[in-house]
């Protein structure tokens, strides 16, 4: 990659946390201006990005109107690791007449009874479910428990319970509704076995997998994400299972530009099961982070490429490794944290700044207090921090 070719060029950037900071990071770095939207709330691509604006990432049609009213004239529209921002970022860029996703694929991909309904329209394979706006119309006919209850179109375990007694119902299906943007509940059937996320990137349709990510989580009742390694530790036979299940997925929401993460249940008897579909990058630095660590290759230089209308280059720049992150839910993490940084100084990739703790239990991944990612070309290394980071 070449600084001067992107000197000139102009990148609008929806949302400005920690995450999306990368993205403003690797913009710049490639060369371009970066325009950066955002509800104001001293998050730090307010300070890094060479333009900010402090509009709320659903005003999708203000960040449109200034885009065209201030003479920003960007030559790409990008978020990465927010379902949130997808609406956004495609109307904006289609506003614009930039490369995006259709409407519909929006829709899709944000809103999880939509999407099971073009996953099962499809023939993909997928949990029993049903969606309600009260406790008092949920009918479990056909539904053995547990189950799962989450709000239609929010993300990062905001809103989701297990469910083992149909007493509970009321309960999981009022918080799900509280956290829902539209005021709507999923139930849907719990499905045992190991949770994966796939890492995909997609170009006028055409799709590759990039990557696996093994994923860890608190467990019942919230499952919130507490962990993520790459590469994920399966073997050829299985991933030539995954790879055509998550590419019919993601023709049945439509998915034609850009980063995808479909997450995934390999089931005991070996059934790859779509749990359901983020039409953008992986977040928790999955994408921005563990990508290139894992594989050598540079996930957010493609989806910049891709946003500005040029075909993403499936590159490896570095050699792989081994990487994980492990959240902070609280002190013991940050002490087990130390502790494995400690006798692996050389693994420690990055620790983001730590929150002060101010609640006794989290509840979904925006509580989180921070988190720290690990990399070594050793995979007995990581296995070991994993082990330091994750004992009781």
């Amino acid at each position: 990659m070449r600084k001067d070719e992107y000197m000139n060029k102009k990148l609008v950037i929806i949302g400005a946390n920690d995450f999306q900071n990368q993205l403003i990071l690797k913009a710049k770095e490639m060369g371009y201006e970066t325009h950066a939207f955002a509800w104001k709330a001293g998050d730090i691509g307010e300070r890094t990005a060479d333009y900010f604006y402090p509009v709320s990432i659903v005003e999708k049609q203000e960040i449109l109107d200034i885009c065209l009213n201030r003479g920003i004239n960007p030559d790409g529209v990008v978020s990465v690791a927010s379902d949130l921002a997808v609406p956004a970022v495609n109307f904006v860029a289609a506003g614009l007449g930039l490369t995006c996703n259709s409407v519909l694929s929006s829709e899709l991909g944000t809103n999880k009874f939509k999407m099971r309904e073009a996953l099962c329209e499809k023939g993909c394979q997928c949990p029993k479910f049903a969606v309600v706006s009260r406790a008092d119309e949920a009918d479990l006919t056909g539904f053995c428990l547990p189950v799962i209850v989450k709000p239609t179109d929010r993300s990062g375990s905001r809103g989701v319970t297990r469910v083992d007694d149909i007493a509970e119902i009321p309960a999981a299906v009022e918080r799900a509704v509280c956290q829902s943007f539209e005021k709507k509940a999923i139930i849907e059937e719990f499905m045992s076995g190991e949770e994966y996320s796939v890492e995909c990137v997609s170009w006028r349709g055409q799709h590759s997998l990039l990557a696996i990510t093994k994923k860890y989580t608190t467990g019942a009742p919230q499952f919130v994400e507490s962990g993520h390694l790459q590469p994920a530790r399966i073997d050829r036979e299985l991933l030539e299972k995954i790879k055509p299940a998550v590419f019919d997925a993601l023709d049945a929401l439509q998915m034609q530009n850009g980063a995808s993460h479909p997450e995934i249940m390999i089931t005991p008897d070996g059934e790859v099961k779509i749990v359901e579909v983020g039409l953008r990058m992986g977040g928790d630095c999955i994408g921005s982070d563990l990508i290139r660590l894992s594989s050598g290759i540079d996930f957010l230089e493609m989806v910049i490429d891709i946003a500005v209308g040029r075909p993403p280059r499936i590159n490896t720049t570095r050699s792989p490794m081994h990487a994980y992150i492990h959240f902070v839910f609280g002190e013991s993490d940050l002490e087990r944290i130390s502790r494995a940084g400690e006798k692996y100084p050389e693994a420690v990739h990055r620790m983001s700044e730590i929150k002060p703790f101010d609640r006794e239990k989290v509840a979904d991944s925006s509580e989180r207090y921070g988190y720290c990612i690990f990399a070594h070309e050793c995979e007995k290394v990581i296995d070991d921090v994993i082990k330091i980071c994750r004992i009781n």
